[in-house]
């Protein structure tokens, strides 16, 4: 099969890794750069052109769409999708996933358990959104935040309302969620290719750190999931429409809640903690499923 790795980086690890479990199972893999293709929009035939000439033909692409170009990035997989190439995930998913309010909306409406959690623009009461998610301690994330970047702990009701304040001083769109405390600094990250969870590990947050992110010093090792939260993992996955995806998990004392669903979880944290090919298992998906036109959307939404 012919496949291409959307990428910004050749050099990333999880780019790399999955060049070489490509070619290792007979494939020929390219790496394209997602900016520097630009696309024939009013054509009857869509086509994507790169480096001055048009692209073969791909049996499928693996998007690794970074949360900074997701808008060109999301444009660039839909174009591939009119033209029949199979998306390992599709442009519309990848888009839901991004916005962290609307993936919030669709897993509440799954009945998919999440944190309490509120959204406001300019709220009359401050005290009263802190309120409804259960006060203080609580934290307060920027919807466009990444890798632990853009969210704030407030240990009391007052800090809360004076991060609350200053974030909306900047028009910034902010989510206000319940801190959940039993959770210890600890969340695991469920790694979904197609329908199964094909690894999972529990990420602790570094010594006087509430973010378990790896970007801010948390470590990982492996683990074993119990029955719900594989189900959640997988639940969460399926109401997103995604393939392949990174589904954060905390354990709290109503059982397993989702704080997120990444559409490009990276590859070197989770082979590393749990010993697994991963690039190897999201190939094996791809010669399982990737057909002409076997995208859901087909580049229509």
């Amino acid at each position: 099969m012919r496949i291409a790795i959307l990428s910004r980086g050749e050099n990333l690890y999880s780019t790399r890794r999955m060049k070489e479990a490509g070619e290792a199972r007979g494939h020929v893999v390219d790496i394209i750069d997602t900016l520097h293709c630009y696309m024939d929009i009013t054509s009857s035939n869509p086509t994507v052109r790169y480096m001055g000439t048009v692209l073969p033909e791909y049996d499928a692409i693996i998007p690794r769409i970074g949360s900074s170009i997701t808008f060109y990035g999301t444009a660039v997989v839909r174009q591939f999708e009119m033209m029949g190439t199979f998306s390992v995930n599709e442009s519309v998913a990848i888009s839901r996933s991004r916005d962290k309010l609307r993936s919030l909306q669709l897993l509440s409406r799954k009945g998919i358990g999440l944190p309490r959690t509120g959204f406001a623009s300019k709220p009359d009461k401050i005290q009263d959104l802190i309120k409804n998610v259960g006060g203080a301690p609580l934290v307060i994330k920027l919807l466009e935040g990444t890798q632990g970047i853009g969210v704030v702990l407030a240990e009391t009701n007052k800090a809360a309302e004076s991060v609350i304040e200053a974030f909306m001083g900047l028009k910034a769109n902010i989510l206000v969620q319940e801190f959940i405390k039993e959770a210890g600094g600890a969340d695991i990250r469920c790694f979904v290719v197609g329908d199964k969870v094909v690894a999972a590990m529990k990420r602790q947050a570094a010594e006087g750190e509430f973010r378990s992110n790896l970007h801010r010093g948390g470590e990982a090792q492996l683990v074993r999931l119990t029955k719900e939260e594989r189900a959640t993992a997988l639940n969460a996955a399926k109401a997103m429409g995604l393939n392949l995806c990174g589904v954060d998990i905390l354990q709290s004392n109503n059982g397993p809640v989702v704080m997120e669903v990444n559409s490009s979880p990276g590859l070197e944290g989770i082979e590393k903690a749990t010993g697994k090919d991963v690039a190897d298992l999201i190939f094996q998906f791809i010669e399982k499923k990737a057909k002409p036109h076997a995208n859901k959307t087909r580049g229509k939404g």
